[in-house]
């Protein structure tokens, strides 16, 4: 079954302990990335729906801007939370919350915060105006994430494609035989 619209969610950074851009294990991460966005390219998706998280969701935004100049079609859309999604972030994450900025659709969900129910009301929308996931995340190592995770799992007809920590081994022992 061909997914046209992909959400891409995940650990953020801060969950993954990586504080900084040249952490040694954020080009493993991108190269698993890398590999599954070609074959979800090549099965037909033409969009990859983002939330604006940092971490993983910024990594696959580098990846498949990378894809778009190397000559692969398809789209990106971010649909923040909240309008002022990453207001207060420090200059090295404004210039990434402006990377998510510069994709080919942007919107916001709400204007503003005010009550917790707005999370479930995002992740239920951005799940029902989704045909799947590209998800790293992993139940044994919980974050928020697992909200998300938890309405994923009773969503009817959902594919999801998942990236875990096994996968990272094993593109990481073949970039150290690469080497």
């Amino acid at each position: 079954m061909t997914i046209k619209t992909v959400l891409i969610s995940g650990y953020k950074h801060t969950d993954l302990g990586i504080f900084s851009d040249k952490d040694p294990r954020i080009p493993i991460i991108k190269e698993a990335i890398r590999q599954d966005c070609i074959k979800m390219i090549e099965e037909g998706t033409e969009w990859f729906i983002f939330t604006g998280s940092l971490g993983f969701e910024f990594w696959a935004l580098e990846v498949l801007e990378d894809l778009k100049k190397e000559g692969y079609g398809f789209q990106t859309a971010v649909i923040f939370p909240f309008a002022n999604h990453g207001e207060n972030w420090n200059e090295n994450n404004q210039t990434k919350l402006a990377t998510f900025k510069s994709c080919d659709f942007v919107k916001y969900a709400f204007a503003q915060y005010e009550n917790p129910g707005q999370f479930k009301d995002y992740n239920r929308f951005i799940l029902e105006n989704t045909d799947g996931a590209y998800l790293f995340y992993d139940s044994e190592n919980e974050t928020n994430l697992k909200y998300l995770y938890n309405l994923i799992l009773i969503q009817v007809g959902y594919t999801v494609k998942s990236l875990n920590f096994d996968d990272l081994n094993q593109i990481a022992e073949n970039f150290i035989k690469n080497e």
